[in-house]
């Protein structure tokens, strides 16, 4: 491994690693072939996000020269070309995998073909499908002929076409051709028999019948390859506080569609000729990351590979709701006696729009605030709060319009919650609003009482459904008190910014949450000379930031016993001989996205307990309001510790980050019982539910 000049692991090889972790599920032999294919899609999905933030940040860091690497572990240079190895590594197992897993499909009678392979019937069928379906959807680019290359855009493949004919040798030309898969699926399902099934990609489609579209220009012969551009997707807003903030965003949007090839993907059969003339018109050279890879591209689509065909396979657990919120019941009633938490995607989400239903029917209900980063597409979220403002509630919604990736859509939802009369905030100048939090005011008697939540996650049905997230339910008046005080700075950051300062029970970013942290380990170290208990466990998405992972090393060469789960990058040297306290740190990886982050400390055996939306990363602890929130309910406390400790007995899905980061699974000691975390938290709760 590239090593870094800090005492950290170079971010973007960590997270090169994690993602290995995930093309090793698509290896694994004991998962269904459908988790299998979904896997690979994961990858491959994640692979096209890196390049078009992480690889695009680092070419941009060469071009500014000096004056950037100052914040990097490492010459950008070297990295990037560590990257490049590691990725056609990468590349390699995954065609590997992908053609042990076609070989396993076809055991159980599924194929995928492709146009060569159809019987007649078939071939008449995708004529059929092409003219009725398909055609009007796409119109041919000739290349050759445009002056300037027509702008490919990310996240779309392309069929790249030489045109022959037999008899002339001098007319032969080059085409490319978008693959529709926005309005149209990537799988048709073919009619076969012999109790097999047979399935073609919206590609091959397209190649059985580039006749039909090239023949009447004289054309007779016809070759097609796929192809696939990444671009920088980083999103340059200007600093120009007299620009409109949505007049930088479309800006920023419209720029991002052109930005700067990071990576270009081909078919590796593809012509010589025509690969040098699509390089040449891209800008790109061999010091580029050009990529061959097999004929299938944007495998991100097999995240949706139709489970039909499947009959063995087994649905996954449904979420069940909480015990104390089961329907009908009044949940603000609830959280006047006691505080609530939800374990998703093991509890379901639906508790929290009733929650939102019912303080937009309660009459007695005044306003209610809520921070939306990523919303549903269809969010049962907006619409009940669109039903509060129509029942006569202030409603304010801080809309983050720069969460990546998300930001049409959020444009969308800012035009939609307007025109209903809800108060739209944009978020902070120069700072990202990632923190999770809502506030529900009731009026009643001359009595206000409040009511409110605080998660880990996204305020999203569809992802909830496989992301795992906490999301407490309270009435914790200094709870309530700090997320009003973060509510009123949103709605005005120049005066209010005393009110974030005065947060006292919420740590927060950018001012204190990095404060309080390292404070909770001091006193752990502290405990640790005196020869006292002193532990954390730390759960989180991300570990980068140097400044917390230097507090880590001083709390183990102290003797604070240190166990870590990280779903992706661990910057941090886990084994180091001053270590006096035990550091581990493992990966789970699974059915499940581990997306909470949750940090438990001893505190002299009085532990303090916290969940937040930050991960430890100078981004979210410096560039982004966060909120992290102590867990004081002792029952709720003994829940997430419990959770933990099963995650920290993972021995079937859980690797080992060491210092080489080299993915090795959690070996099972003997007559220690197998553990697959996910599985056993959805006991673990089902049990609960049933005790209640």
């Amino acid at each position: 491994m590239l090593k870094s000049t800090k005492q950290t692991i170079i971010r973007d090889l960590s997270w090169l690693a994690f993602n290995a972790r995930v093309l090793q599920e698509a290896k694994d032999g004991s998962n269904h072939l459908h988790d299998r294919l979904r896997f690979l899609g994961i990858f491959s999905n994640n692979m096209d996000e890196f390049f078009r933030i992480r690889v695009a940040a680092l070419n941009k860091m060469i071009t500014l020269g000096k004056a950037s690497r100052q914040h990097l572990e490492a010459n950008p240079d070297k990295i990037l070309k560590k990257i490049q190895q590691t990725v056609f590594i990468h590349q390699e197992e995954f065609d590997q995998t992908f053609g042990e897993i076609i070989e396993e499909l076809a055991q159980k009678k599924i194929f995928i073909k492709n146009e060569a392979q159809l019987s007649k019937g078939q071939k008449e069928y995708v004529s059929h499908v092409f003219e009725e379906k398909v055609r009007t959807q796409i119109i041919p680019l000739m290349i050759e002929s445009l002056p300037v290359m027509p702008l490919l855009r990310d996240k779309s493949i392309y069929l790249a076409c030489i045109l022959g004919n037999s008899t002339n040798s001098m007319l032969q030309r080059y085409a490319l051709i978008e693959i529709p898969t926005m309005v149209l699926p990537r799988f048709l399902i073919l009619p076969s028999g012999n109790g097999q099934t047979d399935i073609i990609l919206l590609e091959d489609i397209i190649r059985l019948n580039l006749q039909s579209l090239f023949a009447p220009f004289g054309f007779d012969k016809f070759k097609g390859y796929i192809i696939k551009v990444t671009r920088d997707a980083e999103l340059d807003i200007d600093n120009d506080v007299n620009t409109n903030v949505i007049q930088q965003l479309e800006k920023g949007l419209k720029n991002r569609k052109k930005g700067r090839a990071t990576r270009f993907v081909y078919d590796r059969t593809i012509h010589p000729l025509l690969l040098d003339f699509l390089i040449k018109r891209l800008g790109l050279s061999k010091k580029d990351n050009l990529i061959p890879g097999g004929r299938i591209h944007n495998f991100k689509d097999f995240m949706d590979f139709p489970s039909s065909v499947f009959t063995d396979l087994k649905p996954r657990p449904q979420p069940f709701i909480h015990p104390l919120l089961k329907q009908p019941c009044r949940i603000m009633h609830v959280l006047e006696e006691r505080d609530v938490m939800l374990h998703l995607p093991y509890h379901s989400f639906d508790s929290i729009i009733d929650l939102l239903r019912e303080a937009a029917i309660d009459p007695k209900v005044t306003s209610i605030r809520i921070t939306c980063y990523r919303l549903a597409k269809n969010s049962k979220v907006i619409n009940a709060l669109l039903n509060a403002v129509r029942n006569g509630k202030s409603v304010t919604v801080v809309l983050e319009l720069r969460a990546r990736f998300d930001e049409e859509a959020n444009l969308r939802w800012k035009i939609q919650l307007e025109e209903e009369g809800v108060k739209v905030v944009l978020g902070i100048h120069d700072m990202k609003v990632h923190a999770k939090l809502c506030v529900i005011k009731k009026r009643e008697h001359n009595k206000t009482t409040q009511y409110g939540f605080v998660s880990t996650g996204n305020l999203n049905e569809s992802t909830a459904r496989y992301y795992g997230d906490h999301t407490l339910l309270t009435s914790d008046r200094n709870i309530i008190a700090d997320m009003n005080r973060i509510f009123d700075y949103f709605e005005d950051p120049v005066k209010k910014i005393a009110n974030l300062k005065s947060c006292k029970t919420l740590p927060v970013s950018p001012l204190s949450m990095r404060k309080v942290m390292m404070a909770l380990l001091d006193k752990e170290i502290h405990a640790a000379k005196k020869r006292k208990n002193a532990s954390a466990v730390i759960k989180l998405n991300n570990l980068v930031d140097n400044i917390l992972i230097e507090k880590l090393y001083e709390a183990a060469r102290a003797g604070v016993d240190i166990k870590m789960v990280i779903r992706g990058i661990c910057c941090a040297y886990t084994e180091q001989k001053a270590f006096k306290g035990h550091m581990s740190a493992i990966s789970i990886i699974d059915e499940y996205l581990e997306h909470a982050r949750v940090f438990i400390f001893n505190n002299g055996k009085s532990p303090k307990v916290f969940i937040s939306s930050a991960d430890w990363m100078v981004r979210n602890l410096d560039h982004r309001i966060e909120a992290a929130c102590p867990i004081n309910d002792k029952e709720i406390q003994q829940e997430l510790t419990d959770i933990l400790n099963i995650q920290l007995a993972e021995n079937v899905k859980g690797r080992i980050l060491d210092n080489e980061q080299s993915n090795n699974y959690v070996v099972k000691e003997a007559k220690m019982p197998e553990v697959r975390s996910q599985v056993a938290i959805y006991k673990y709760l089902r049990n609960k539910s049933y005790q209640k």
